[in-house]
């Protein structure tokens, strides 16, 4: 019970400021969520929706090391640069990383991790986003039927 014994105060700033830090881990939660596409798990079985959720650790991973990679190399804060730029640049360069010789690969690297660091994101201290879902969702009913009793149903109506 040691750590009953401990008390220990903080100042109201010092616990604003961490709100705020929690608020950043929400956000930053929530748009890896929705870049990578894992908001829906499309796995049944409880350990393949393990291996999916572990696919996207790696992905994500892979991911912030290109960014670190770019972020020290070009001299641009790692934090400040753009998960979903990243992404998006890493599928456009994975054809010329692989279509290169081995000679060749590492000068094709140097230039991803370039044009990763030269996308930074702005500095927004203290940003404020609105709980709201920006997507209407649409005015079909869900499905509650298997997939061939709906495509039965269809045919005979």
């Amino acid at each position: 019970m040691f750590w009953k014994s401990l008390k220990v105060t903080y100042s109201t700033l010092e616990i604003v400021g961490l709100y705020g830090k929690r608020w950043d881990v929400e956000l930053d939660l929530r748009h890896l969520k929705t870049t990578l596409g894992m908001d829906i798990l499309r796995c049944k079985s409880p350990s393949m929706v393990r291996k999916e959720i572990y696919v996207f650790f790696l992905a994500y991973n892979l991911l912030r090391s290109l960014m670190w990679d770019a972020g020290t190399t070009y001299t641009t804060p790692p934090l400040r640069l753009s998960l979903q730029g990243t992404r998006h640049h890493l599928i456009n360069f994975i054809p010329k990383l692989l279509a290169t010789t081995s000679t060749k690969r590492l000068k094709a690297y140097r230039t991803l991790l370039k044009v990763i660091a030269h996308k930074a994101v702005p500095d927004r201290p203290a940003r404020n986003e609105p709980r709201v879902r920006k997507r209407r969702p649409k005015a079909y009913p869900l499905m509650t039927k298997p997939r061939h009793e709906l495509r039965k149903q269809l045919q005979t109506a």
